[in-house]
């Protein structure tokens, strides 16, 4: 399940007039600054920032997430507060779509924080070259140090650089589909 809130998708796409960033990267840095303090003051946690391109459209996500149960209302929240800070401070060159979510079920773990947060927990590691014959796993997410990966398959334990990782996702959706 993923909460949503798409104040910046309508009508239609953000425009810069002339915006001054250039590279995904610097964006995603851009709107992290002008986020953070956002969230922090509502209370929330702010999972990732992404900008992407799908077809013909850029689109800028903001990730939330909370302790307890997200509501749609947090989205709109943090999507009221940063369109007015996006429009002063014009980060992004092209149009874009702004959609601002629920980190969701499933979500990807990226940070050391993410993967602090669920120890413990199942997760999948999808691999992009295989070991042992096999490009994903399932497991217990025991650790993760000095950027790896460690993850409890039975009595199995395995250690994944994070590099040669493609994904490593929470499994917290299996028993709702």
């Amino acid at each position: 399940m993923k909460l949503q809130a798409d104040a910046g998708k309508l009508p239609g796409p953000r425009g810069s007039q002339g915006g001054r960033m250039a590279g995904k990267g610097n964006t995603v840095s851009a709107v992290t600054a002008l986020v953070k303090p956002i969230v922090d003051d509502l209370g929330l946690i702010l999972w990732d920032v992404v900008f992407e391109k799908e077809g013909a459209s850029w689109f800028l996500r903001v990730f939330i997430d909370k302790d307890g149960i997200m509501e749609v209302d947090d989205c709109e929240a943090v999507s009221k507060r940063l369109n007015p800070l996006l429009d002063e401070t014009d980060p992004i060159e092209q149009s874009y779509y702004l959609e601002v979510s629920s980190a969701g079920l499933g979500r990807r773990l990226k940070r050391p924080e993410h993967f602090a947060r669920f120890l413990g927990d199942e997760v999948t590691v999808k691999l992009y070259r295989a070991v042992d014959k096999r490009k994903e796993f399932v497991g217990v997410l025991a650790a993760f140090e000095d950027n790896t990966v460690v993850l409890r398959e039975g009595e199995q334990e395995h250690r994944f650089a994070i590099g040669d990782c493609a994904y490593v996702k929470l499994n917290d959706d299996l028993d709702l589909f």
